[in-house]
């Protein structure tokens, strides 16, 4: 049986896992996994500028790869730091491990005052990840790092989070590592897969409401098989953009919110088959038959209303429905003239918004159909849900219902790493940009040649504009920015101003053809709110 530290225990374990990049800080508490990643030849690890990025960046990586993501972080502020980027992945079902130190094992819980001490990290964590370990001694790593994969990989795909105490990484012991933990692919019963295809065999215009669930099965080519094979055309939601190409004839588009041309075809059905998302929008109209499949029963639950639930993993479960379907019999004419008639109506000018939508169409043009796209928390990242055309999975990432603002740039990085054949954009304002600007040190440093887009009206804009329209005036929303141009140089990296907004097409291609780093600016006022941010709740607005 191997001799190693538990350091060494867990990175090889890593390894065997397929984790080959981490991003991290090194730390006082960490030395132990520090050496071992330094001996270790199949993880690299990226030295981010704080914590905060590391668990984005793990998610860009997770989210662009199709894979896991992994960070890595000092107990107590370092977990803290993290957490935002722990409830973005969460919030969008996206494997992202946290590895964390510990303070030493006789301190853990005892509220001492030991450095980098919070009682406890682990409840402190809870509230945004699936699962939690401990590992206490080195012989504890081998399990718990497979048992955390094997919450990775199965069931919903959410962070996961282990601690470890200095000691347990410097400890010795005989240890034998073990394989990797299997996929899981369960798929419902047969009872409620027939009765799932009786509803829809039925349905008189049936629809399919496809999320991000595909994307995290891999189930990409099922669910095109079943929409060729059965007719029934396909809604995205946000998350779920890219699970079937918007060129394909059967997809009408993405549908972020119940306002909308898009939202109101989709009241039109009497039945919905909704493919690994929460339907969060709520149901299309009251009558509504939905039909959900969906790997975690929990989501399937809080609707609170009356659907068949088919809980399973999205890729088994499409190609069984479809199964049952045949055996049912269905009979929907082609939907295609349909769905071009509606993608036409959507496209005129009573469906767009302006000048969001001629900003996104330019940005578009000039960047690669197969290219990733990271849009932050701004207007043109809300206009996106709906109206930014995605043609391959895996290129198209947003904030889910975390919203949160400042993770697009070290997401856009962790996609690159992840994907670094793969020209990838992300698209920011100035607000939520300055949360991260160090880390335009580490795209130079590593090579992490993401094209930004900034778009510069030196204020919390969104804010600024809703006070001034809502509460009778703005109050501390304005912003001192440095001079980008000179920021960018002072880093290394390609700055490029565009004044002229019907230069941004040409600016995007070429900045894509140039290989590096580089910082697009694009200085701005006030865009005007868009519909998808027309239906605000009430608890958004004065009331009298």
């Amino acid at each position: 049986m191997p001799r190693m530290t538990g350091g060494q225990a867990l990175i090889r374990s890593l390894v065997r896992e397929g984790v080959e990049v981490i991003f991290g800080i090194p730390g006082v508490q960490m030395y132990g996994i520090m050496a071992a990643l330094r001996d270790e030849p199949g993880i690299r690890m990226i030295t981010t500028r704080s914590e905060m990025s590391t668990t984005h960046m793990a998610d860009g990586y997770a989210r662009a790869g199709g894979r896991v993501g992994a960070a890595l972080v000092v107990p107590g502020p370092g977990v803290y730091n993290a957490a935002g980027g722990l409830s973005t992945a969460y919030s969008v079902s996206s494997p992202v491990l946290l590895i964390a130190g510990q303070t030493p094992r006789e301190t853990i819980g005892s509220n001492t005052g030991a450095l980098h001490e919070v009682n406890d990290q682990m409840d402190a964590i809870r509230p945004v990840t699936k699962w939690q370990g401990r590992m206490l001694e080195p012989k504890d790593v081998v399990q718990t790092v497979h048992d955390a994969f094997r919450q990775l990989n199965n069931g919903r795909p959410r962070p996961v989070y282990i601690d470890i105490p200095p000691e347990a990484m410097l400890d010795f012991d005989e240890i034998d590592l073990l394989e990797s933990a299997p996929r899981e692919r369960p798929t419902p019963s047969q009872d409620k897969l027939e009765a799932a295809a009786k509803i829809l065999a039925s349905a008189s215009n049936p629809i399919i409401y496809a999320g991000s669930g595909v994307l995290r099965s891999g189930a990409m080519d099922e669910l095109e098989a079943f929409t060729d094979k059965t007719n029934i055309p396909v809604f995205t939601s946000r998350g779920g953009k890219g699970a079937i190409s918007d060129r394909h004839p059967h997809v009408f588009g993405g549908v972020s919110r119940t306002v909308g041309r898009l939202a109101e075809v989709m009241a039109e059905t009497d039945v919905m088959l909704v493919i690994g998302s929460r339907l969060a929008m709520g149901k299309p109209n009251p009558n509504v038959k939905i039909i959900q499949i969906d790997a975690d029963p929990y989501e399937i639950g809080l609707s609170g209303d009356d659907r068949l639930a088919l809980v399973g993993d999205v890729k088994s479960t499409i190609p069984a429905l479809g199964d049952a379907l045949a055996d049912a019999g269905i009979n929907q004419s082609s939907p295609v003239a349909k769905v071009a008639a509606i993608r036409e109506e959507f496209a005129g000018p009573e469906g767009r918004v302006e000048p969001q939508n001629t900003l996104l169409d330019d940005i578009r043009e000039g960047f690669p159909d197969d290219g990733i796209a990271i849009y932050g928390v701004t207007q043109l990242g809300y206009v996106s849900r709906t109206y930014w055309p995605v043609y391959e999975p895996y290129t198209f990432i947003d904030s889910g219902y975390s919203e949160n603002l400042g993770y697009a740039f070290p997401t856009a990085l962790g996609a690159k790493v992840a994907r670094p054949d793969k020209p990838v954009l992300c698209v920011s304002g100035d607000g939520g940009f300055g949360y991260h600007t160090p880390e335009l040190s580490t795209a130079v440093k590593y090579g992490i040649n993401v094209v930004t887009v900034l778009f510069n009206d030196n204020a919390y804009g969104n804010v600024a504009r809703d006070l001034d329209m809502d509460f009778g005036g703005q109050y501390e929303v304005d912003l001192h920015n440095a001079d980008y141009m000179e920021l960018a140089a002072a880093y290394g990296v390609e700055g490029i101003k565009v004044d002229d907004h019907s230069k941004l097409k040409n600016t995007v291609a070429d900045a894509v053809q140039m290989d590096k780093p580089v910082l697009i600016e694009v200085p701005f006022t006030r865009m005007p709110r868009p519909w998808p941010a027309s239906s605000r709740p009430e608890w958004t607005k004065p009331q009298k």
